[in-house]
């Protein structure tokens, strides 16, 4: 008995459409304003470091051309920055960053933390109080912190600039990490409590790292303000050796004539390493200023 199957149906293929591209929108006239307003001002703002650089590469006879760009190009500029024995000056600078970093770090965290984790009486008060130093600036307060240091004979000396401009930034680096603490749920905390974890393996295992970007932006800014300090180190520091780089441009600088071309080569040394530590974590640094802003 034979068995008829049903006849096999060819499968129908279906010719995909081609996608239609749609036509590529204009950007509105508000987008556009603010664009070029923002290009506007960026440049308006990195101008003069423009100028700073194109100067420094400038020969000696040909400062007061008219011309944007030097037509002939003195590299030598640059290295002689070495050879005039700035280099020791930007170290002292380094060590006064550094050191002024290290000590705010070492206590804005347990200041900000401990505020940031416990109502304790005069909580309120406490951060009011370390609000108002931020309003103090040393220019205001020299002969004050001149007369302290020279007391405790740390005049020319490279504690005294650490100790002043850890201070001055210590108010900042306490309410940014303040922030960045309170932003962080208690809860988790508690887990690491209930994991076996103590107050501090609590802090250092789960707290730093969440509040890393808060950390970050707090001890940079800390770094870049004490890189740029003069007034105070200018007042402190009398010895060419312990003066820091921003002191020690100074001796381009005489009485009747100014050395423009290596001023300025020095001017981009010591920006140089700013901008590049800047740029390296400038996500992070965003991140932190806008801690606390959303919970």
């Amino acid at each position: 008995m034979a068995v008829r199957t049903a006849p096999r149906v060819a499968p129908h293929h279906h010719h995909a459409k081609p996608r239609v591209r749609s036509p590529r929108r204009m950007p509105k006239l508000k987008t556009v304003i603010i664009a070029g307003s923002a290009y506007v001002i960026a440049f308006v703002f990195l101008f003069p470091y423009l100028v700073m650089l194109l100067t420094s590469l400038r020969p000696q006879d040909s400062l007061r051309d008219a011309t944007l760009f030097p037509t002939e190009w003195q590299w030598s500029n640059l290295t002689n920055f070495w050879a005039s024995g700035l280099a020791g000056n930007l170290m002292v600078t380094l060590k006064v960053a550094a050191g002024s970093t290290i000590l705010v770090l070492l206590v804005a965290l347990p200041a900000a933390y401990y505020s940031a984790r416990h109502n304790f009486r005069g909580r309120t008060a406490f951060l009011i109080l370390v609000l108002i130093t931020q309003m103090f600036q040393p220019t205001a307060m020299l002969v004050g912190i001149y007369r302290e240091f020279f007391q405790f004979g740390l005049v020319d000396s490279i504690w005294s600039l650490i100790l002043v401009n850890g201070g001055f930034n210590l108010a900042f680096a306490v309410w940014i990490l303040n922030a960045y603490f309170s932003s962080i749920p208690r809860e988790l905390e508690e887990a690491a409590f209930i994991d076996g974890n103590g107050r501090f393996g609590a802090l250092f295992r789960i707290t730093l790292p969440l509040a890393m970007p808060g950390v970050i932006t707090a001890l940079i800014f800390t770094f870049i303000a004490a890189w740029n300090e003069f007034v105070v180190a200018l007042t402190l520091t009398t010895t060419p050796e312990n003066q820091p780089l921003t002191v020690a441009l100074n001796s381009f600088i005489g009485q009747y004539q100014v050395d423009w071309q290596n001023l300025f080569a020095g001017s981009v040394i010591a920006t140089i390493p700013v901008i590049i530590l800047f740029a390296l974590i400038e996500r992070k640094v965003v991140g932190g200023l806008t801690a606390g802003s959303i919970k």
